[in-house]
C-alpha cells in the first residue's frame, strides 16, 4: 500500500478519537521516527509504500492512539525548549506553558556574570526537563533537581546525558524536609497542582496515563506543595535569590498572598499562550 493510501486510512480510523489536523500530525511524527520519513518526502514522491513488515508497527500504535495513550508515551520520547528528551509512564509530558517558565528564567539571568557560579534547584524535576534545560542555555548554572519518584529521577538522569549536561539528581520527598542541603540563586518548581474537583477538565489522555502523583492534590490544601517549598526556599535563598513557580490558572491570586503572608516580595504572575495565569515568580526579602 502507498504511504499516501494509508495517511488517509490512519486519520480515518482516528476521527472518533482526534480531529484530522492532530490525528494527521501524529501520522507524520510516527513516519518520521519509524520510517526516516518527512512530510516533505511524501510530498515529492507519491509512490513511496510501506513494506508489509511496516503495518504491523503501524497498526499496532494505531490501536494504541485509539485507546488514547499520548503519542510521546508511544514514541518513547519528546520536545522540549529545542531539546529532546524520554518521557514513559513515570514522568509528565512537559508542556509549552512549562517552556514559557524556562525562557522567564533564562532571560532574567542570561546576563548575570559568567565568572559567577549561578546555583539553581528544580523541585519535582520528572523528566529533567526544566533542569536540564537550564543547564543547558545558562553556561555558568550549577544545576540540583529532587523528585519523590525514584523511576522519575532514573529517566531525568538518561535525558541529562542525552542532552549533555551535568545535574545533580536527589531522590527525596520535599514534603518531608526540614531544610535544604545548601543555599541557591534560584529555585524553581513545577509542583502538582490539579485539584480534584477539577479532574472532569483533564482530557482522558492525561488522566487515564499520565502520573497522578506528579498532578493532583486535595481540594483541602491545594498550595501544600507551594507553601512548603516557599518556607524551604526562605531559609535557602540566597540574597536576592527568585523562586519560580508554574501554578494552577485557577489559584493565581491565592498563590500570591501566600507568598505575601511569607515575606517574598517583587511577586509577579505571568499569563501563558492561553491567557491563563501559568507563573509566578518572587525574591527572598532577607539576607541569609
Amino acid at each position: 500500500m502507498k504511504i499516501k493510501q494509508y495517511r488517509t486510512h490512519f486519520i480515518k480510523e482516528l476521527s472518533p478519537f482526534y480531529d484530522a489536523y492532530e490525528a494527521e500530525s501524529f501520522f507524520y511524527l510516527i513516519l518520521e521516527d519509524k520510517n526516516k520519513l518527512r512530510q516533505i518526502d511524501l510530498a515529492l514522491n507519491h509512490e513511496l509504500a510501506f513494506e508489509t513488515a511496516d503495518f504491523v508497527y503501524w497498526d499496532a500504535i494505531l490501536e494504541e492512539l485509539k485507546k488514547e495513550v499520548p503519542i510521546q508515551y508511544l514514541l518513547g520520547k519528546t520536545s522540549f525548549y529545542s531539546l529532546d528528551f524520554e518521557v514513559n509512564e513515570n514522568v509528565l509530558i512537559p508542556r509549552p506553558e512549562t517552556e514559557e517558565l524556562v525562557e522567564w528564567i533564562i532571560n532574567e539571568n542570561s546576563k548575570t556574570d559568567k565568572s559567577k557560579k549561578l546555583k539553581i534547584l528544580d523541585i519535582g524535576t520528572g523528566s529533567g526537563c526544566i533542569a536540564i534545560s537550564l543547564a543547558k542555555n545558562l553556561p555558568n548554572a550549577e544545576v540540583y533537581a529532587i523528585d519523590v519518584s525514584k523511576k522519575a529521577i532514573e529517566t531525568a538522569k538518561r535525558n541529562a546525558i542525552r542532552n549533555n549536561v551535568e545535574v545533580t539528581f536527589v531522590f527525596q520527598d520535599i514534603l518531608e524536609l526540614e531544610q535544604l542541603r545548601c543555599t541557591f540563586d534560584i529555585i524553581v518548581s513545577n509542583p502538582p497542582y490539579v485539584r480534584n474537583l477539577e479532574k472532569e477538565e483533564i482530557k482522558k489522555n492525561v488522566l487515564d496515563y499520565e502520573p497522578h502523583l506528579a498532578l493532583f492534590v486535595e481540594d483541602s490544601d491545594a498550595l501544600i506543595f507551594y507553601r512548603k517549598i516557599a518556607e524551604l526556599a526562605q531559609k535557602s535563598l540566597l540574597e536576592n535569590g527568585q523562586l519560580y513557580f508554574e501554578i494552577n490558572q485557577y489559584l493565581g491570586k491565592e498563590t500570591a498572598d501566600l507568598l505575601e503572608k511569607l515575606q517574598f516580595e517583587n511577586i509577579e504572575i505571568r499569563k501563558d499562550i492561553y491567557d491563563n495565569d501559568r507563573m509566578i515568580s518572587c525574591k527572598v526579602s532577607k539576607t541569609l
